[in-house]
């Protein structure tokens, strides 16, 4: 589904990503970690052209992201993103944030974007708070919405930038068990996060990223019980402690 060959960015001259190569297939679960700087956020970022690259290709279902006749806007749609700090729009409603785009980009009318999203607000247990606005939820619950809004545009696909860094440890659960949920669906998933544990249970592979390179890409068994880089036995050393 989604195929990542030799992707290279800079920032100036400073290089962030070094030949970044990767295969992704349907209903994958990837988890991507790594010390803090090493690409992570930006890596998955280039797959709905949320950050340009220079040198390189990414293909979605074979359709290439850099291409100029492509449209970001629909990609975007196919490709669902969830990011660290939940990015709903605070002066709209949790009902109104889950059908702007709906409208605006999908076309779909009023009645049935309310209906779309009312039923995954249900899904994610919050559609008792569907009248509120995003400041008067919990940090927890807020990202459910926005994981809610980002299912709403019938995505192929779901990238996750590290979904639980801004929560409380005590309402992370909340939001990893609705994760859980879409992998055990089948759901194709890129999942940017330190959680050790969420990565053992619903992973299929793990891509290990260091200084913008992959550095290892392996199933998790395998990455668990025998990283192949120091870098990665050390890393592993810290989080698993």
């Amino acid at each position: 589904m989604i195929s990542i060959k030799n992707v290279s960015k800079w920032y100036s001259t400073f290089q962030v990503l070094k030949n970044c190569s990767a295969e992704i297939k349907k209903g994958e679960v990837i988890v991507v970690c790594g010390p803090s700087g090493s690409g992570k956020s930006t890596l998955i970022k280039t797959f709905n052209g949320l950050e340009p690259f220079q040198r390189g290709e990414i293909r979605i279902n074979e359709q290439s992201v850099s291409d100029s006749k492509i449209s970001l806007s629909r990609l975007r749609t196919k490709i669902g993103m969830v990011f660290q700090n939940f990015e709903l729009f605070p002066h709209l409603s949790i009902t109104e944030n889950l059908v702007l785009a709906q409208i605006k980009v999908l076309g779909r009318s009023k009645d049935k974007a309310i209906s779309k999203g009312l039923k995954l607000l249900d899904r994610v247990g919050l559609k008792m708070h569907a009248n509120k606005y995003p400041g008067k939820l919990s940090g927890g619950q807020q990202q459910r919405v926005a994981i809610a809004r980002a299912l709403s545009m019938d995505p192929i696909a779901m990238l996750f930038d590290e979904p639980t860094s801004a929560l409380y440890t005590e309402i992370i659960n909340e939001v990893l068990d609705v994760i859980v949920e879409l992998a055990q669906e089948g759901m194709t998933m890129i999942c940017v996060t330190h959680e050790m544990a969420f990565a053992k249970k619903v992973a299929h592979r793990v891509i290990f990223m260091d200084q913008g390179m992959i550095v290892e890409d392996n199933r998790k068994e395998d990455f668990f019980a025998h990283p192949k880089s120091a870098r990665a036995k050390s890393f592993l050393a810290k989080i698993l402690n």
